[in-house]
């Protein structure tokens, strides 16, 4: 059987740290390593908007990633700017294309942490741009520990694409690695894991076959269930 290919978005520096003169990119390792292991071929996507076509034909699914920047808050109508947002315009505007492209086509995509929040923008959704100013009792979502380790509880919602995923378990436990969190739900979206405190931790599509977005990183692997969530997309991708 043909394995699925599986785009994947990259973040990208200028010059300085791995390449003192010229711009490069980047990529955690366990973002390969999951679609690899899943059954999937890793593609690693460079910010080449006018291949965005040309890419998500030739994809059976995306997976979004996360990474220390932020979608800028213009892309949701805010001029206002937090003073801990770091933005990369280049890379979300990217980003957002071949979001659209992949939904276009139905084909399974799947947002993880920031990447959850470029799906969110990409259908007309907001953010909130800092949860310790904004949502000043919330939990701490920037855990202390390694991301291996699980940080707090999520509730799934029933009647989702996620509760099925889950085993129909309504809690799991999740990491935590993000100051940002969607505020707004985008159109055609649904909410399909809350934190205690109310933040948003899941979205998904319920009338496509797979466009998920998660707060947390699965590609730790810190319970079964992301494990479990990693299996159900790949297998979306392979099901084309």
């Amino acid at each position: 059987m043909k394995k699925p290919i599986v785009g994947i978005t990259l973040d990208s520096r200028g010059i300085g740290g791995y390449s003192e003169r010229y711009p490069w990119y980047a990529l955690r390792k366990n973002y390969t390593d999951i679609i690899c292991q899943a059954g999937g071929i890793p593609v690693a996507l460079p910010h080449h908007r006018e291949q965005v076509k040309n890419y998500t034909h030739m994809l059976d699914g995306l997976l979004v990633t996360g990474g220390a920047v932020d979608v800028a808050p213009e892309l949701y109508g805010e001029l206002s700017v937090h003073p801990t947002v770091i933005t990369n315009l280049e890379r979300t505007t990217f980003e957002i294309d071949v979001v659209k492209n992949i939904s276009a086509l139905s084909k399974p995509c799947l947002g993880i942490c920031g990447g959850m929040q470029v799906l969110n923008v990409a259908r007309g959704g907001s953010l909130y741009q800092d949860i310790p100013t904004q949502l000043p009792e919330a939990l701490n979502h920037v855990q202390k520990t390694d991301r291996h380790e699980a940080s707090h509880w999520v509730s799934v919602l029933a009647d989702s694409q996620m509760f099925d995923v889950c085993g129909k378990n309504n809690r799991i436990q999740v990491n935590s690695v993000h100051h940002q969190c969607v505020k707004n739900v985008g159109h055609g979206l649904i909410v399909n894991a809350i934190a205690d405190d109310g933040v948003i931790e899941g979205i998904e599509d319920p009338h496509l076959p797979f466009f998920m977005g998660v707060q947390w990183h699965p590609e730790f692997h810190v319970t079964e269930h992301d494990h479990a969530l990693i299996e159900r997309f790949i297998a979306k991708c392979q099901n084309l």
